[in-house]
This record gives C-alpha cells, sequence and structure tokens, in this order.
C-alpha cells in the first residue's frame, strides 16, 4: 500500500501539501497538548523544526517536503496555535516556549539521541530561550541549531515598519507595543479583512514575495486562536524589549540565516546573534523578508542540509 500525502491549509482556497506524517503524543509542562508530527524515514536522522508566531506545521512545508525524503522530521505547534491546546492567559512566556521545546525532545527522540533543531523567528527565541534555561540539556539534545529570522530581544524597537526621528524612538516603542498587542488578540473581521492582510504582509514577508506566500502567512496568522496570538505576543513584548537572551549555554554548532528586507526582525537582529553565538558555523544573509523558509525555501533548505551533513558525516582520519 503506497501512503498518501495530505493537504493543509488555514483557507480551503490556498492548500499545502504534506508528507505523510505519525502524530506525536506531547505535553507541556503544564499539561497543555503540543500537536506534534514526524514525517519521512523512521530511522533517519532527526530534524526539529519550530515555526513562528502565529504560524503553524504547515509554514515549513517546503523543508517538510524537501528533508523528509533523507531526514525523520519532527515539527510541532506552538502552544497556543495551530493544532495545539489553548492554555489561558498567564501560561505564556519565555519559560513555556522553552519548556515546551524541551517536552518535545524529550517525547521525539530517543534516549541520547541529537537532533539538528532549527526555529524561524519565535521558534529561533524558543531555542534560544532553551539553551539559557536548560544549558545542561544542550549538548545532550542537540548536534547543532539554526537561527532562522530571530533574535534575542528589543523586538518592538527593531521593527522597520515606519521610520521616526531618533528623539522620538521611546514613543515609537510604546506606541508599536501596544498595537502588536492589540492588533495581536483581536478576532479577525471579514469587514477588515484587507487592511489586516496588508499589516501582515508588510512585516512578514518582502515585497517581491510570490502573491501565494503573502497569502498562507495571512491565512496562517488568521488561523491562529486570537489568545494564543496575544498570549505569545504579550510574552515576547515584556520579556524581550529590554533585554537579550543570553546565549552562553548554545555551546553547539550554530548557523544564522537572516533576510536582508526583513521588516520586522531586520538583518541587524541576526548579525548581533551572530556575534553574540559561542560556535558560529556561518551566518547566511539572503534576499527577501521575515519569512525566508517561504520566500528563499532552496537556498535554507540547502543550507539546513550540509548543517545536517556536517553533523552526520563520519570525521576523517588524519596520519
Amino acid at each position: 500500500m503506497v501512503a498518501r500525502g495530505r493537504l493543509m491549509t488555514a483557507n480551503p482556497a490556498r492548500q499545502v501539501h504534506l508528507p505523510p506524517g505519525r502524530p506525536a503524543i506531547v505535553r507541556g509542562a503544564d499539561g497543555t497538548r503540543l500537536h506534534t508530527e514526524v514525517f519521512g524515514p523512521r530511522d533517519g536522522y532527526p530534524i526539529v523544526l519550530a515555526h513562528g508566531i502565529t504560524c503553524a506545521i504547515s509554514v515549513w512545508h517546503e523543508q517538510i517536503n524537501d528533508l523528509a525524503r533523507d531526514y525523520r522530521v519532527i515539527a510541532f505547534d506552538h502552544r497556543g496555535h495551530g493544532r495545539s491546546g489553548v492554555p489561558p492567559r498567564g501560561h505564556y512566556s519565555l519559560n513555556h516556549l522553552a519548556s515546551d521545546l524541551d517536552a518535545v525532545l524529550e517525547a521525539t527522540l530517543a534516549p541520547g539521541e541529537r537532533a539538528v533543531i532549527a526555529g524561524h523567528s519565535m521558534g529561533g527565541i524558543a531555542i534560544a530561550s532553551w539553551a539559557e534555561r536548560y544549558p545542561h540539556k544542550v549538548a545532550q539534545r542537540a548536534d547543532a541549531v539554526a537561527l532562522i529570522n530571530t533574535t534575542t530581544g528589543e523586538i518592538v524597537r527593531q521593527v522597520k515598519l515606519l521610520a521616526v526621528a531618533p528623539r522620538l524612538a521611546r514613543s515609537r516603542v510604546a506606541v508599536g507595543s501596544g498595537i502588536i498587542r492589540t492588533f495581536g488578540g483581536m478576532p479577525v473581521l471579514r469587514a477588515a479583512e484587507r487592511p489586516s492582510k496588508r499589516f501582515v504582509a508588510a512585516l512578514a514577508v518582502g515585497r517581491d514575495a510570490a502573491p501565494d506566500v503573502a497569502d498562507l502567512v495571512y491565512d496562517l496568522y488568521a488561523s491562529t486562536p486570537p489568545a494564543g496570538r496575544a498570549g505569545c505576543a504579550r510574552a515576547l513584548i515584556d520579556s524581550m524589549e529590554k533585554r537579550h537572551i543570553r546565549l552562553h549555554g548554545l555551546t553547539v554548532p550554530t548557523l544564522v540565516i537572516g533576510s536582508e528586507r526583513d521588516r520586522l526582525l531586520p538583518i541587524d537582529s541576526s548579525r548581533r546573534i551572530a556575534r553574540d553565538a559561542p560556535n558560529l558555523v556561518g551566518l547566511v544573509e539572503l534576499p527577501g523578508g521575515h519569512c525566508a523558509i517561504l520566500e528563499r525555501p532552496a537556498e535554507v533548505n540547502q543550507e539546513l542540509r550540509l548543517l545536517i551533513k556536517n553533523c552526520t558525516q563520519e570525521p576523517s582520519l588524519s596520519g
């Protein structure tokens, strides 16, 4: 019998194909159900994918379809996102992001098994938070990590949606924080769909992104429960606007990928991570906007494959 893939989408008009997946039972430390799927060969080398805010597993479809041909791809929905549980207010924080990732790793990897862990945007923040809070787990569970279009702090201060004079920077941060908190928790109304779609596209994709990329990103945003959107937005702003996550515990090989036209988390965020990472193996700067995994999938997949290859190849004997 031939296994068939399936179509996943937030909007029936825009369907995303994924290969057959195997569900994994994962719960966060507070009992929140974390929807997790495993793709590819059961005995394949594992790569774990953590998506960004207001997204879901399907945002990784370009990577899953490519990498699952050769590797065991483990992807999960963050709390309050996709098909995961939606906990009440007070259950969203960097601690929760870190412990949720740890729960996924413990539930899906065999004892002593390590993986390449890749995170986009908030997924990268989850990885950095995990390394900061569980430094003893990093070498036990990660062979390497990839931090894509992400940051370690000062989220609102970095957004390049509207340019303002330096003297107004503090007011801009306050106003921006309020907008993100409010917009993040609002239900999506049909009457406001057009302006909402423009706002999401302006932040999340580059100006030259294909229309179907912008459509998918908006569909994922619109299908994310408002409580999940708001909870994670508040957690990121409250925890990271005045501090940066420390990377001293991220001792494994670290690949950083940023985008030249990223307006949400500009390229300087990736450059800072590259400077701070204890074990940097490369900084890749791609054209396009915030969603490099959708806008430049071939390049991202190539970099992830190279990272995996470097982790799995046998060391050469000298002499």
